[in-house]
């Protein structure tokens, strides 16, 4: 299968439109509304958030991601729409009404977004006087103002587009994301909207979605901390004119290596914008006793607090790495264990490898850090990316809501 990244990201998809306004919600007129619509009905899936304490709007998708279809979304930063009890699940539906009406279509067909300060009122009279902009600047390259109209503390947009083949018929996935702090799922990530015009049944959709999210946004991790707003959505249009893709079909595996792929670029671009991060962090591992077990490892090593800042000091103390690996609870046979850290190899089945340090602080200088892990307990293998810890962080989360 050959993938062509395309631009367009979000709007790349046939018969969908993007937009991103103003609505007042942020300070200095910054975008903080971005509506993405599909011209025809959608089959529509996606994952939630498993925080116990999900935001109201998280709770309003669920019912529609249960249906299985929609056809536009309405998100808004700055506030987060979490903990603020009845009030904010009533607000959360009103805004999904208010922009169904605006679009002519059942509210069923509505899902809705939040992200920002937790615990605050939604502000939902400036949402609900944005909704009319937002539906009058839809169109077919809003990809990019609908990506800044959902950052928060985000430096940069996330957006990417690929063009492939399924069965003759050319196929395009596209998305947007959001996401730099409060990055730990267990189930996607800040936000991730991802649009396709192939035909596609929904129980397939549903199981392409899962299995892209476990190789990308389920790999992410910032700072350890789970959102209350989690939420990647799938619409797919069918406008590419192929057979609706189901169970059997060979075209299917396309998709979902495709949709992986957008996935897996717009995760990596979450972790290079995290909070205060000069270094994206690769943890591979390999040889474990099951693909469970490997991501166990991995996790244990990208939420180290001393393997990041280990990273950013260029310290090659790898001996941080070992402890988190010990750490992780994963299997692992000591006598086989071995460790590399940008491709130098430091310990090797179990015996302390002697390298030249000056020459690993300069290999962990390069923005992009490898750490390889082999555990010696099996065949399988995992990943988890992540980002090193700086003041920056400290910085900026010492002073969010002021």
């Amino acid at each position: 299968m050959k993938l062509k990244s395309i631009p367009g990201g979000v709007t790349a998809a046939k018969g969908f439109r993007a937009s991103g306004v103003a609505a007042g919600i942020k300070v200095r007129g910054k975008r903080d509304l971005a509506l993405i619509y599909s011209q025809s009905p959608a089959v529509a899936a996606g994952m939630l958030t498993t925080n116990q304490l999900a935001a109201a709007p998280i709770r309003c998708c669920k019912t529609i991601f249960k249906r299985g279809k929609a056809q536009a979304i309405i998100a808004n930063s700055g506030n987060a729409n979490a903990c603020t009890g009845i009030q904010g699940m009533i607000d959360a539906q009103g805004m999904a009404q208010a922009a169904a009406k605006a679009l002519s279509l059942d509210p069923r067909m509505m899902l809705v977004a939040s992200t920002g300060v937790i615990g605050r009122p939604l502000p939902i009279r400036k949402i609900l006087e944005g909704i009319p902009s937002a539906v009058t600047h839809l169109n077919a390259h809003g990809s990019h103002a609908a990506a800044e109209a959902i950052m928060t503390t985000d430096l940069v947009p996330k957006e990417y587009a690929v063009e492939f083949s399924v069965e003759g018929a050319p196929v395009r996935i596209g998305g947007i994301a959001k996401g730099s702090g409060m990055i730990h799922p267990t189930m996607a990530t800040m936000f991730a909207f991802l649009t396709t015009d192939a035909a596609i049944t929904l129980p397939s959709l549903r199981v392409a979605v899962k299995q892209a999210v476990a190789h990308s946004f389920n790999s992410i991790t910032v700072d350890g901390d789970m959102s209350t707003n989690d939420i990647v959505a799938v619409l797919a249009n069918g406008r590419a004119g192929n057979k609706a893709l189901q169970a059997g079909d060979a075209g299917l595996g396309a998709f979902v290596r495709a949709l992986t792929h957008v996935c897996e670029h717009l995760a990596k671009m979450i972790v290079k914008d995290g909070e205060g991060a000069t270094h994206l962090i690769t943890v591979d591992v390999r040889g474990a006793h099951s693909a469970h077990e490997a991501r166990k490892a991995a996790r244990g090593v990208a939420g180290s607090l001393l393997v990041k800042t280990m990273v950013t000091g260029r310290d090659p103390n790898w001996g941080r790495v070992a402890a988190a690996i010990g750490a992780s609870g994963a299997h692992l046979n000591p006598g086989k264990l071995t460790i590399s850290l940008g491709g130098i190899t430091v310990f090797q089945h179990g015996q302390p490898v002697r390298f030249n340090p000056l020459h690993l602080k300069r290999v962990l200088d390069h923005p992009e850090t490898l750490i390889s892990i082999h555990l010696g307990a099996g065949a399988s293998q995992g990943h988890v990316w992540t980002c090193n810890l700086t003041e920056g962080y400290i910085h900026i989360n010492a002073k969010y809501t002021t």
